[in-house]
């Protein structure tokens, strides 16, 4: 096969594990910098061109779009799909991940196992939201953060309508989530292709630190699930719409509570951590799966 890799930096442990992966497989991989693609929108023939040419056929693409890029990098993706290439994690479910808000609300419509969430516009509602969520403590998350950042604790509920007040009156959109006590600031993070958690880990975080996230310092290992904490990620999955996806839960005592669906999961991480060779695993899947033209949306979304 012949496959494309959008990514920002060719350097960066999943894009290179990908096309070590691929390579080894016997593939013909590329790595493509999303934002210096451009494309031939108004054509009866949709294309793709990068670097003043016009991008060869590719049996599958590969999308690794940060969030900062995500309005034109799902651009860039959907003109592949017009093209008849297959796309991994389609655009509309790209789109539909990074949109926090959108996403509680589609998991919750399946029953997926959530926080509370609460979301209001006006400070006028700081009170009631906070109690409909169970009182304080709470997590006030920014809408637009990633990666820990713009996530905070609020112990008390004076200092949980301070920090919402002060967010809202930056007109920033944020989220008031439960506090799962229980989960001892630790999360699990399943790394979902095709359907199936093909690996696991749990994630520490620092002393002092209730964000698991390995870059701030927070530590990894191996665990084993549950069969609820399996058909959640696996579900959580389907609802989104990813074949390749990171899904984090918290263990609580109402069973297992979906955070987040990430549609660009780090392999570094759950590699190191599982020692499970999940690129392979993700070109294994594009060996069953990609066929031209058999993107759902097609570019319409």
């Amino acid at each position: 096969m012949k496959v494309a890799i959008l990514s920002r930096n060719k350097n960066l442990y999943s894009t290179r594990r990908l096309k070590e992966a691929g390579e080894a497989m016997g593939h013909d991989v590329d790595i493509i910098d999303t934002l210096h693609c451009y494309m031939d929108i108004t054509s009866s023939r949709p294309a793709v061109r990068y670097h003043g040419k016009e991008l060869p056929e590719y049996d599958a693409v590969i999308p690794r779009i940060g969030a900062s890029v995500t309005f034109y990098g799902t651009a860039v993706a959907r003109q592949f799909e017009m093209m008849g290439t297959f796309n991994i994690n389609e655009s509309v479910a790209i789109s539909r991940s990074r949109d926090k808000l959108r996403s509680l609300q589609l998991l919750s419509r399946k029953g997926i196992g959530l926080p509370r969430t609460g979301f209001a516009s006006k400070s006028d509602n700081v009170k009631d939201l906070i109690k409909n969520v169970g009182g304080a403590p709470v997590v006030i998350k920014l809408l637009e953060g990633t990666q820990g950042i713009g996530v905070v604790l609020a112990d008390t509920a004076k200092s949980a309508e301070a920090i919402i007040e002060a967010f809202m009156g930056l007109k920033a959109n944020i989220l008031v989530q439960e506090f799962i006590k229980e989960a001892g600031g630790a999360d699990i993070r399943c790394l979902v292709v095709g359907g199936k958690v093909v690996a696991a880990m749990k994630r520490q975080g620092a002393e002092g630190e209730f964000r698991s996230n390995l870059h701030r310092g927070g530590s990894a290992e191996v665990v084993k699930l549950t069969k609820e904490e399996r058909e959640t990620a696996v579900n959580a999955a389907k609802v989104m719409g990813l074949n390749l996806c990171g899904v984090d839960l918290l263990r609580s005592q109402n069973g297992p509570m979906v955070m987040e669906v990430n549609s660009s999961p780090g392999l570094e991480g759950i590699e190191k951590a599982t020692g499970k060779d999940v690129a392979s695993m993700v070109f294994q899947f594009l060996e069953k799966n990609a066929k031209p033209h058999s993107t759902k949306t097609r570019g319409k979304g």
